[in-house]
């Protein structure tokens, strides 16, 4: 199945690992990286009252929300049956979230959301209603978002094919700066709570 799958991305994105696909993925991880980070803000603003929610990165993007639709878009083929999509839109997103918990979990010792106090939850990484969210979003994304941002993605890319490595390379930095930061953070703590006799 796996070898199948993979022979799908290669008929169906036959450019993905070229430079314009690394473009491309760049341009929509971004985009998606933003619109989760001001989905979750929104979210925590209604319920909450607070629209800055901790961030794992320093800028405005949440990495989660730009990886589950690249793989989304990029491993469904065209002419899927319906109830395979709605089962990958269940869940490549529920495993994007459960393996970025987890690793933030085991590589920093702390978690960035906990559904501990919600029903069907796993480890406090994953749960079933926001699961549910998950999958109508991923829906949403791929029937009515995703097609405009193609269009507009075909409209900047000869300027984006000037910028897109900088974004990347923005995304690196971002990602060792915050890795640092967090790391730092867990070692004062522990000094903290570990005072030297």
């Amino acid at each position: 199945m796996i070898i199948s799958l993979l022979n799908g991305i290669e008929i169906q994105n036959p450019g993905i690992f070229k430079v314009e696909g690394a473009a491309a993925i760049i341009f929509y991880f971004t985009l998606y990286s933003f619109i989760g980070w001001l989905l979750e803000n929104s979210y925590s603003f209604f319920t909450k009252r607070v629209f800055f929610k901790p961030n794992f990165l320093w800028g405005p993007f949440k990495p989660m929300y730009g990886f589950a639709p690249i793989l989304l878009v990029y491993l469904i083929p065209p002419n899927t049956h319906w109830a395979v999509v709605v089962l990958l839109c269940f869940f490549i997103p529920t495993i994007v979230e459960y393996v970025s918990g987890a690793l933030l979990h085991k590589l920093f010792n702390r978690q960035w959301w906990d559904y501990s106090d919600t029903p069907m939850q796993l480890q406090g990484h994953i749960c079933l209603p926001f699961s549910l969210c998950w999958g109508a979003l991923a829906i949403i994304c791929l029937q009515w978002i995703h097609p405009p941002l193609i269009a507009f993605y075909g409209v900047i890319e000869p300027f984006w094919a000037w910028i897109w490595a900088v974004a990347g390379l923005y995304f690196l930095a971002d990602l060792s700066l915050a890795t640092r930061r967090h790391s730092l953070k867990d070692l004062v703590s522990d000094e903290s709570s570990n005072p030297i006799q």
